[in-house]
């Protein structure tokens, strides 16, 4: 079996969902075949692990240590894992980050702690803080989670400030919902001088965001049509308009059914396709969430067929 290549910060980025049983345990066996799959995708050298696909706010640090372990033995030796950081307090995200490290982790996608919501944006210095801590944990490289401004994102001067002083940053996965400042962040860090690059988050208009210059995905869809998003990826950067074209009707279909208000289901949503698709023989999500109804269920089914999205991966794209 080939070894990794060192871990690059480009390219497809899947973020794994996370199976359950019934009973609300992790199902481990489950998982490794769920990395398994999606690791198999030519153009897929790394996945997000104990991230927002994977309900990781419902999952304790232990049962995200065993995750991490369960996954490293899994695709650990062809795929890199990209560790989800997801705390509210700096010393918690610390102890994150060393357990990602000593589990053998190629890098971490940072998330905001709820709080920055209360105005972070204005006192810079508390976001800097928070990153500080987890690079002083730990120098795996860090990709940076950014969400809408207006909820709890960074304002592009809180960007610059932590490019520049937390060198182990690497890339921004960018979900801010706004193609202005989106461009302005492509401009401004991808192509400036440190050259961090920018991940779409952006799958309503995944199209758009790559040909403004995103030079990668990460998506929670990713785990269940990675295919679909490495055929995108590549047509654009060939700069096969037409092809690329082709690919997003398709994957426009996939949006519909997994990013339809309310946005809370997106995920549970996608566990569901996998059940359809015979991938998964459960899709138990963790409380507060709930099982959709069979009337969405339906929808699901009906969009994946629509798609073309097939037990074994979409069918052929051009």
């Amino acid at each position: 079996m080939a070894s990794k290549s060192p871990f690059r910060a480009e390219g497809v980025i899947p973020a794994c969902l996370m199976p359950f049983r019934e009973d609300f345990s992790v199902d481990e066996p489950m998982l490794q075949k769920h990395l398994r799959h999606i690791s198999a995708v030519d153009g897929v050298e790394s996945i997000v692990i104990n991230a927002h696909a994977s309900e990781v706010s419902s999952c304790t640090l232990d049962e995200q240590e065993r995750i991490l372990a369960a996954g490293m033995d899994a695709v650990g030796d062809t795929t890199h894992l990209v560790n989800g950081v997801y705390t509210e307090g700096s010393l918690e995200a610390a102890r994150v980050a060393k357990m990602a490290a000593r589990g053998g982790a190629s890098a971490l996608l940072v998330f905001p702690p709820g709080i920055f919501s209360g105005g972070a944006n204005l006192r810079p210095d508390v976001a800097v803080n928070h990153f500080r801590y987890i690079a002083d944990a730990t120098d795996l490289p860090i990709i940076i989670f950014q969400f809408r401004v207006a909820d709890i994102g960074y304002s592009h001067e809180v960007l610059h400030r932590l490019v520049d002083e937390i060198p182990t940053i690497v890339g921004i996965k960018d979900v801010s919902d706004h193609p202005v400042f989106l461009e302005k962040t492509i401009r401004e860090l991808q192509q400036g001088p440190r050259a961090i690059t920018v991940f779409s988050a952006h799958n309503p208009w995944l199209l758009g965001s790559l040909v403004m210059g995103c030079n990668g995905i990460i998506s929670g869809s990713g785990s269940t049509i990675p295919d679909l998003q490495v055929a995108l990826y590549r047509a654009v950067q060939a700069k096969d308009l037409a092809l690329a074209q082709r690919i997003a009707d398709r994957l426009y279909i996939t949006t519909r059914a997994f990013y339809s208000p309310p946005r809370i289901d997106q995920h549970n949503r996608m566990k569901e396709a996998q059940v359809i698709l015979g991938r998964l023989p459960c899709a138990a999500v963790r409380p507060p969430l709930l099982k959709l109804t069979a009337a969405e269920i339906t929808k699901i089914r009906q969009c994946m067929d629509e798609a073309g999205v097939r037990p074994e991966g979409a069918l052929p794209t051009a």
